[in-house]
């Protein structure tokens, strides 16, 4: 099987203190897996290895068989990667719903009709046209999350690395968000704490400790 992402044998430690050590995990092609484990184990940092954001001390990462080693290689494998953030404030930029899914297109260069055209398609297809014209500042949690989604699905990524996409969700938004991820065909890693939301996914379980996943 075809590996999205391939990790070898990580460790990293912060502050001189082991957060995690030989980690080693497959992502297949379109497979959804979800990374589980206490407060301070490091799933989020893990999230953020795999894109560059924080190095390791050991062990490889591979997309798609390819290692990345040097900030380049990680830049070029952001672009096949869509990262949904935990808190959706820390992601949203742009005053409008429309204007926040269509950025990232934009800043490719799009032209603005098919950036707006493509935008506008996104949001139909998570069902949330309603939303197109909102004030991102004034949205509720949920919707905010679906937004940040809707950007990040509009710049069609191969992988999706999700960092507890249904924390302070209500019940509704979490069974909403858990039926559209569970039907978009895409390798997804996952961080949660919500045993019930993965499982709504039909995502593969993983639990990590210091020692690894198990």
């Amino acid at each position: 099987m075809s590996c999205s992402i391939t990790l070898k044998n990580l460790s990293l430690s912060r502050n001189g203190d082991t957060l995690f050590k030989n980690v080693t995990l497959s992502v297949g092609h379109k497979d959804k897996i979800a990374v589980m484990g206490p407060n301070g184990a490091g799933k989020t940092t893990l999230l953020k290895a795999i894109v560059g954001l924080c190095r390791v001390q050991s062990g490889t990462i591979e997309i798609f068989h390819h290692e990345l080693i040097t900030e380049d290689d990680f830049k070029k494998a952001r672009g096949h990667i869509g990262f949904v953030f935990q808190d959706s404030d820390d992601q949203i930029i742009a005053p409008t719903v429309i204007e926040e899914v269509a950025f990232g297109l934009l800043n490719s260069r799009m032209k603005p009709a098919e950036a707006q055209a493509q935008a506008e398609a996104i949001l139909a297809e998570l069902g949330i046209p309603h939303l197109r014209d909102r004030i991102t500042l004034h949205l509720s949690g949920g919707e905010k999350k679906l937004v940040t989604l809707a950007s990040v699905l509009v710049m069609k990524p191969d992988i999706l690395l999700l960092d507890e996409p249904s924390a302070g969700l209500d019940e509704k938004s979490v069974n909403q968000l858990a039926q559209i991820l569970a039907s978009i065909d895409k390798s997804m890693l996952i961080v949660s704490h919500d045993l019930d939301f993965v499982n709504k996914m039909g995502a593969q379980i993983k639990y990590l400790t210091p020692d690894g996943l198990s």
